[in-house]
């Protein structure tokens, strides 16, 4: 069961502990800082019932396949793919137009979504910044499972691509908190002020759906094997 987990050990861990990644699925065993490996992990094999149910509360993977629907801004969009059109994606309304074979739509999908998600995230971005009075050196995208934004002190800020398939508020919320640390490198008072006065509505509704909502999005583009 050892390859199954990953073990990690936590300087204020005081027990052995079992988790599965919402966003993965992954199963970790966290271990204080001096607990004989071997006795945890014959401790986590015998929790394989708890494991198979966290597991099956997951969100199911939503494979970038035709006919599926997936959300842009957190509209349901139909992936519309049709082997004469075209490769270049194109959204027309309520439906991504796709052509070009089959094998390698699910890709050409998610680079569409990562394009689409810099191009939103950078123009947003800049509308934040400027109400801020502040400069962002770059924006970029990534796909990181434990946050959905992070800001250097350098001014780059960096985004999961995956929030251009959540609702715009939210997206625009993230943006929002980014670019306050831009003027407050923590999250005390004067950072949540400056970022609640940013955000064009309440940042606890965005911070809800997230949490309601967020490891989902996770699932997108993923197969069912």
């Amino acid at each position: 069961m050892s390859d199954a987990l990953e073990v990690v050990r936590h300087p204020r861990a005081r027990r052995a502990r079992l988790s599965v990644d919402p966003a993965s699925g992954r199963v970790r065993l966290t271990l204080p800082p001096r607990a004989p490996v071997k006795a945890a992990l014959k401790w986590a094999a015998g929790q394989q019932a708890w494991i198979d149910a966290q597991r099956a509360r997951l969100p199911e993977p939503q494979p970038f396949a035709p006919g599926v629907t997936i959300p842009i801004g957190g509209v349901p969009v139909g992936l519309d793919w049709e082997p004469g059109r075209p490769r270049k994606i194109t959204l027309d309304g309520d439906r991504l137009l796709c052509g070009g074979p089959l094998d390698g739509l699910s890709r050409r999908v998610e680079l569409w979504l990562r394009r689409e998600a810099l191009r939103v995230l950078t123009l947003e971005t800049a509308e934040h910044a400027a109400r801020a009075g502040v400069t962002v050196t770059t924006v970029s995208i990534g796909d990181p499972r434990g946050r959905w934004g992070s800001c250097a002190s350098s001014g780059a800020i960096r985004y999961s691509w995956r929030l251009i398939l959540a609702p715009a508020f939210v997206r625009r919320s993230t943006v929002a908190h980014e670019v306050a640390h831009r003027v407050h490198m923590n999250h005390g008072p004067d950072f949540h002020a400056l970022a609640a006065d940013l955000d064009d509505g309440d940042p606890e509704e965005s911070r809800a759906w997230l949490r309601a909502h967020g490891a989902a999005l996770h699932w997108f583009g993923r197969g069912s094997a």
